[in-house]
């Protein structure tokens, strides 16, 4: 997505940020919705965040041992994530992703595992069949260097339907060492679970023996303290954590039930290991940004914005007659160009108007307004975004519409 191709431009190269605003090299300032794709909840360039930092770089930058501050992380995520009863941090996504199905099946004695279409998990060779997010964007289902024996493992489901999920499960018995899913898919746009999918998902995992796997990567810290399973109320076996947990730097983890995550080496026989993983720096800004977040309570007003964004957004499309259809998840949101409806999974998404949406895109940036380059891809709100900010951005999406009829 950063290359800009998806819509035809070539991409910004940006020096400074600061709260909800982003500069480019050529000193163009934007209201920026994509906010490092998400993890800069608090704005750019926190000060409470850049202090803890530098107090942090001044003490070194990265020891290869432990630190103290590695379990106090652990610990925050544990009070507020209780099926994560034990942590494991690495250095992005992916690396977290790849470890946690290592360790499903080395706790299941398995091969096989059940992902969805659309959904992203990082760029490692069993994901990305049928992935969403940069994938999808050069409308390319999977990658060229991924051995056939990897996607031979890996069965592919569209999201949403719990009857192909069960005849899967039937198909492969006591075969599939996981499910992997991103509870609200936000890798091709922002996709809502229907009512009772995950709960479903979650009763024939664990009458099956299969390890249920939340990638929370985004919505975790996001759509609510908890991610989606605390909206949910569904716990998961493992989770997938990173972006706000590094409060802007790189960072990545996976955790969940004792008896799982004791596999793991040094205590098990499931290794995973990384030179920078827990690195302080990454550490101390998750930490600081974790307690911001649950000391200021920020969800409702973050919220409220966002409902304010949508509603004001849907008022644009419908003065605008244009076939678009919004779709949220908390501070997560995407405009879709189709006249679908409501979009259920990745067919109904594949279908959207790539053309119409690239114009778009182009309109709002001329407008001073950065969106995510991809059709495939969701916009967030951070905490820095202002009423005005928001009025500002549905008086643009209406101009940028009314202007593709013309």
């Amino acid at each position: 997505m950063r290359a800009f191709k998806a819509v035809g431009m070539e991409p910004l190269f940006i020096k400074k940020a600061s709260g909800a605003y982003i500069y480019d090299v050529d000193n163009n300032k934007y209201l920026d919705y994509v906010l490092s794709w998400g993890p800069m909840i608090l704005g750019h360039a926190d000060q409470a965040v850049i202090k803890a930092v530098k107090q942090t770089l001044e003490k070194g930058a990265s020891f290869g041992a432990p630190t103290r501050k590695e379990t106090e992380l652990a610990q925050l995520v544990n009070k507020i994530y209780p099926s994560i009863e034990k942590l494991r941090l690495t250095s992005s996504g992916t690396e977290a992703a790849m470890s946690a199905l290592r360790l499903a099946r080395g706790y299941t004695g398995r091969e096989k595992i059940i992902k969805f279409q659309g959904c992203y998990h990082g760029h490692f060779d069993s994901l990305l069949v049928e992935a969403g997010s940069g994938s999808a964007t050069f409308g390319v289902p999977s990658s060229s260097g991924v051995n056939k024996s990897f996607a031979q493992d890996t069965i592919a489901l569209p999201f949403n339907d719990i009857d192909k999920v069960k005849e899967a499960v039937r198909q492969n018995k006591n075969n599939i060492a996981c499910v992997i899913i991103e509870p609200i898919p936000a890798n091709m746009g922002v996709i809502l679970p229907q009512e009772g999918f995950l709960e479903e998902l979650r009763e024939i995992t664990q009458a099956n023996g299969i390890a249920l796997i939340f990638d929370e990567v985004i919505t975790g810290f996001r759509v609510a303290l908890g991610g989606a399973q605390e909206i949910f109320g569904v716990k998961p076996d493992l989770t997938i954590l990173g972006k706000i947990l590094g409060g802007g730097f790189p960072i990545g983890a996976f955790g969940g039930k004792k008896e799982i995550m004791d596999l793991l080496s040094p205590d098990g026989p499931v290794y995973q290991a990384g030179t920078l993983s827990g690195n302080p720096v990454a550490v101390e800004a998750g930490i600081t940004t974790i307690k911001i977040l649950i000391k200021n309570r920020i969800y409702d007003n973050l919220n409220n914005l966002s409902l304010s964004l949508e509603l004001g957004l849907k008022e644009a499309v419908r003065k605008a007659k244009a076939q678009v259809t919004i779709q949220r998840a908390g501070s997560l949101f995407t405009l879709f160009f189709t006249d679908k409806g409501a979009l259920k999974n990745y067919s109904d998404v594949f279908d959207c108007n790539l053309k119409k949406f690239s114009s778009f895109f182009r309109n709002m940036l001329k407008q001073g307004i950065y969106l995510a380059p991809s059709q495939f891809e969701a916009n967030f709100i951070s905490v820095k975004h202002t009423d005005n900010d928001i009025q500002k951005t549905i008086r643009a999406v209406g101009r940028a519409l009314g202007e593709m009829k013309k």
